[in-house]
C-alpha cells in the first residue's frame, strides 16, 4: 500500500505518507496558497472551494482522523480553526463561517484536514448536505446511553 517516510518538516521529523497530497502541499512539493503556517499545522485554499476563501488545516504530520490526532495537537488545531473562523469575517467580510471534518466517510483525501468555509446568508448553501432522520419514541435516551458506555470504556 503507500509507504510512510519520515522527513524534516517545519523543522522537525514528522511522519509524511508517499502519494498523500497534503504531505506533498507541507513539504513544498506541490504548489498551494498557504494561509497559515506554524511549526505543526498548515492551512491553505482549498481548489475545489464551495465558496471563494475556503480554507484546509491541515497537521503537518500525516494523521488520518480526528481519533488519529495527538493529545498535543488537539489544542493548537482548535485554536487555529478558530482564527480561520474569525479570518473569514474579518479579512473576507463574511458574516460567519461553516467548520467540519470529515472521518473516513467522505474523507476526499485520507489525511486529517479541517474545512473553514466563508458563509455569508442567501449564499445558497442550506444546512448540512445530507437528509435529516426523526427519532422514534424512546431511541435518543437509548442512543445517548449507547454513547456515554462507549465513552466510559474509552
Amino acid at each position: 500500500m503507500v509507504a510512510d517516510l519520515c522527513r524534516s518538516v517545519g523543522g522537525a521529523a514528522s511522519v509524511v505518507v508517499v502519494d498523500c497530497v497534503f504531505c506533498s502541499i507541507v513539504a513544498g512539493e506541490t504548489p498551494a496558497d498557504v494561509v497559515l503556517e506554524t511549526d505543526e499545522l498548515l492551512a491553505f485554499l482549498d481548489r475545489r472551494p464551495v465558496f471563494k476563501g475556503h480554507v484546509l488545516l491541515v497537521p503537518k504530520a500525516h494523521h488520518v482522523t480526528l481519533p488519529d490526532l495527538p493529545a498535543g495537537l488537539r489544542d493548537p488545531f482548535l485554536a487555529a480553526a478558530q482564527r480561520l473562523a474569525t479570518a473569514m469575517v474579518e479579512g473576507l467580510g463574511a458574516q460567519g463561517s461553516f467548520v467540519a471534518m470529515n472521518n473516513i466517510v467522505s474523507q476526499s483525501v485520507p489525511h486529517l484536514h479541517c474545512h473553514v468555509v466563508p458563509r455569508t446568508k442567501g449564499d445558497g448553501l442550506r444546512g448540512f448536505f445530507w437528509p435529516r432522520h426523526r427519532y422514534a419514541d424512546g431511541e435518543p435516551s437509548a442512543y445517548a446511553a449507547r454513547l456515554r458506555a462507549a465513552l466510559e470504556r474509552g
